[in-house]
C-alpha cells in the first residue's frame, strides 16, 4: 500500500511541478533550470505533506468520534498509543458516558 501511495504522490508532484514549471523562462541555463525545477518540486511536496497531515488529523478526529481509542489510532498510523496521544492531545474524551450498572436483584 505504501509503495502505491508513494507512486501516486510522485505522479501528482510531477504534474504539479510541470504546471508550475511553465512559468520558467526558456532563457535560463540548464543548471538554473534544474535548480528551479528541484525547488518547485520541493515546494509541491511540502504542500502535499501539509495536505496529507491535514487529512490525517481530520480522519483521526473522525475515528475518535466513532469510538476508536489511542491504541487503535496509533496502530493505524504506525505509532504507539503514547505517540498518538502526543500527536493528537485531547482527542479522546475520558468523560464518555458509560452505561449505568444494573443492580443485581437480591432475594429475600
Amino acid at each position: 500500500m505504501a509503495a502505491l501511495v508513494i507512486q501516486m504522490v510522485d505522479e501528482l508532484a510531477r504534474r504539479l511541478e510541470h504546471d508550475s514549471a511553465h512559468a520558467l523562462t526558456e532563457s535560463r541555463g540548464a543548471v538554473e533550470d534544474a535548480r528551479e525545477r528541484a525547488l518547485v518540486r520541493l515546494r509541491v511536496l511540502a504542500d502535499v505533506r501539509q495536505a496529507a497531515r491535514h487529512l490525517e488529523d481530520q480522519t483521526a478526529h473522525a475515528a475518535a468520534a466513532s469510538g476508536a481509542g489511542y491504541p487503535e489510532i496509533g496502530q493505524a498510523v504506525s505509532m504507539s498509543r503514547q505517540g498518538a496521544r502526543r500527536r493528537w492531545p485531547g482527542l479522546i474524551s475520558h468523560s464518555t458516558p458509560r452505561p449505568a450498572p444494573h443492580p443485581t436483584p437480591r432475594s429475600s
